[in-house]
């Protein structure tokens, strides 16, 4: 099993003077919820992700050799502009990952990042950067280190994703991603995100995925607040049991290509989450009336039509609708006319399954 000091490197052989490297990483969506975790970043429970296409950062990473002052030295562009709010979370990321990345405090860097998807749009972000950021210095040690092998240049990138954002451990590698230990996936493993290890029926191929923007702007209840409240909350010790045996459920749906029993427990556990924050201390109500008016209507299309759609939700009010590809055409119709009108601006983005980080 790996530790945490299998990412600890040896003593690197060579140091480049300067370089450039451009990955993009996507966003994911949970079908089994992490909700709660144990510091550093582990995950209270395993969860189970679709990794999304077009929803992405695309990040550039220039690196320039420099003294070693003992301090971290980059510059931060978000959309080709100064972000200066930006820096703090990267310096607390490069404070957490500097053990396993030694050289960072010999570079200056210049990190120059944007999203493909609109800005303020409601879609968390901070899994797709954070994985970006991190392939790109994985990158930086694979050139410091030339005879690392590609599977440890994968997981110790999700490793690492995992110390700036615990999901972004999912939006490395794989177009279905498993982070936590679970007792049927092997080498699964708290400390990164490993690709679903058996074979997708087709059903789920290219699953396709449109997300309703009901709320845009920033979260009302960051996902950091949102998890330390399940610290003593009265119902986590049975959910994270339950995220367990949803998990394996989800496993044998995806295998066989159960729709009705994917359909069940994705919006189960969507539900489940929101259930959780309402029954927290302090709670909140994340959902909006306009989501529950889309929940509602596409639980009377499933009901007329027999049509295999569902919904899922993040910790907030904007709805992920998930479809197979062959009803995209019916489905999207269905949006247009009935969906859209609960809308923030009747704005919707049509992602599908993609297959992680991309090297430009």
């Amino acid at each position: 099993m790996s530790q945490d000091v299998d990412f600890i490197p040896k003593p690197y052989a060579t140091y480049p003077e300067n370089g450039r490297f451009e990955w993009s990483a996507p966003s994911n969506i949970a079908l089994v919820k992490y909700w709660g975790k144990i510091e550093p970043q582990l995950p209270a429970n395993p969860s189970i992700s679709f990794t999304l296409d077009s929803c992405k950062t695309v990040t550039e990473l220039e690196f320039s050799k420099r003294a070693n002052d003992g301090n971290f030295s980059f510059d931060l562009l978000f959309e080709a502009q100064p972000k200066e709010d930006f820096k703090p979370k990267i310096i607390k990321f490069f404070e957490r990952i500097e053990r396993y990345l030694p050289f960072l405090k010999d570079y200056h860097f210049k990190i120059d990042t944007r999203n493909t998807f609109p800005h303020s749009s409601g879609i968390a972000s901070s899994a797709s950067g954070m994985a970006a950021l991190s392939v790109n210095l994985m990158s930086l040690e694979k050139a410091l280190n030339p005879q690392m092998t590609d599977d440890h240049f994968w997981k110790k990138a999700s490793f690492l994703a995992r110390l700036g954002s615990g999901s972004a451990c999912r939006s490395v590698k794989g177009e279905v991603v498993v982070w936590g230990k679970h007792a049927e996936i092997e080498g699964s493993s708290d400390l990164f995100g490993v690709e679903f290890p058996f074979g997708i029926h087709p059903n789920f191929k290219n699953y396709q995925d449109a997300i309703l923007l009901v709320e845009k702007g920033q979260k009302e209840v960051s996902s950091t607040v949102g998890h330390d409240l399940m610290i003593g909350h009265p119902f986590a010790e049975r959910r994270f049991e339950q995220a367990h045996e949803n998990l394996s459920k989800v496993k044998n749906s995806l295998v066989s290509g159960d729709l009705e029993s994917f359909i069940s427990i994705v919006e189960s556990e969507a539900l489940t989450l929101h259930a959780m924050m309402m029954t927290s201390n302090p709670y909140f109500i994340l959902m909006k009336p306009n989501t529950l008016e889309i929940i509602n209507k596409i639980w009377k299309f499933r009901r007329e039509t027999a049509m295999p759609v569902c919904f899922t939700l993040d910790a907030g009010a904007n709805v992920h609708v998930l479809y197979p590809e062959n009803v995209a055409v019916e489905v999207l119709q269905f949006i247009k006319d009935e969906l859209v009108a609960f809308c923030k601006n009747g704005e919707y983005i049509c992602d599908r399954i993609g297959a992680g980080a991309q090297n430009f």
